[in-house]
């Protein structure tokens, strides 16, 4: 488990990250989501022991990370702009990676190079975008480490290798407990593959949620009523946090179980109604708008 408390990080007058506490769980999917500059980066750099925070307390499974080279072997950290050596290849990396990382997997990393297509005596440099964010990931799942940091991993990779990577992950996940922190400015790339989902503004978390306990408790539900006092009587009763109508047509986000609005509506007359699931980026529109801000124009 990693537990971060009072954390907060500045670059001169520049508050990078601003007094986060949150607790992320093993065997899950954490995603840290913000605009550029929000502090996703240094966030995790912190995390992955590389900058020492101004305040506040970094724990991996119970110890400090900073400068503890026990707790280290336990986070690999794929970056925004990996690094790789200087006309170095694949082969050098791994060379590299093997003695750092105690439990380094040589035959999985043949395996996946084979499998992404990439030639390990090829130059990086040489390399497209894309297929250094492959290397980076291969790298990062074959180190075997506990935790795998990831910013704007998904970022340069086509629709089918990106489904790959998280196929991957899921793998990893489930043979041995593996947990990746991952960092997007994108809501849609997180939806399919996040337990829990965090969202980054101005360095600090304004929302951080179980994504499957806001699906259940957040509810979209269109309907047209048969008459004005059921209408009014049905509102009344649910207080929806987000009104919206077309013609005679509501469409009405509201919290509560799935249970607790079909038996509201069955005690209203309706022409028509139906629940709908919300997307990961209604759901974060809704709740933050709750809470005075509007994530559209805080998330692309």
């Amino acid at each position: 488990m990693i537990e971060v408390s009072g954390l907060s990080k500045n670059y001169d007058d520049i508050q990078a990250v601003d007094d986060i506490t949150a607790t992320i769980q093993e065997g899950s999917v954490f995603g840290l989501v913000g605009t550029n500059g929000a502090g996703k980066s240094t966030f995790l750099r912190m995390l992955c022991g590389v900058l020492k925070p101004a305040k506040g307390q970094i724990l991996i499974d119970g110890e400090d990370i900073y400068e503890n080279e026990e707790a280290k072997k336990k986070v690999f950290y794929i970056s925004d702009d990996q690094y790789y050596f200087a006309n170095g290849t694949p082969y050098d990396m791994k060379r590299y990676y093997e003695k750092v990382y105690e439990n380094f997997d040589n035959d999985e990393f043949f395996a996946l190079m084979t499998k992404f297509g990439l030639q390990g005596n090829r130059k990086i440099n040489t390399f497209s975008k894309g297929m250094k964010k492959q290397l980076a990931v291969i790298l990062g799942i074959c180190a075997k480490t506990k935790y795998l940091l990831c910013d704007e991993t998904f970022d340069g990779l086509d629709p089918v290798m990106r489904q790959a990577v998280k196929s991957i992950f899921i793998a990893e996940m489930e043979d041995r407990g593996m947990t990746p922190i991952i960092a997007s400015h994108n809501l849609r790339e997180l939806e399919d593959i996040c337990d829990h989902v965090g969202l980054l503004h101005k360095g600090g978390i304004l929302l951080s949620k179980d994504l499957e306990e806001m699906k259940l408790s957040l509810h979209k539900i269109q309907c047209v009523f048969t008459d004005e006092e059921g209408r009014k009587q049905f509102l009344e009763t649910v207080k929806p946090i987000k009104t919206e109508q077309r013609g005679s047509l509501y469409t009405l986000t509201i919290r509560g179980t799935r249970e607790d609005l079909e038996k509201e509506l069955s005690s209203v007359e309706t022409v028509f109604s139906e629940i709908i699931p919300l997307s990961l980026e209604e759901i974060f529109i809704s709740e933050t708008e709750v809470v005075g801000y509007d994530i559209k124009s805080l998330i692309l």
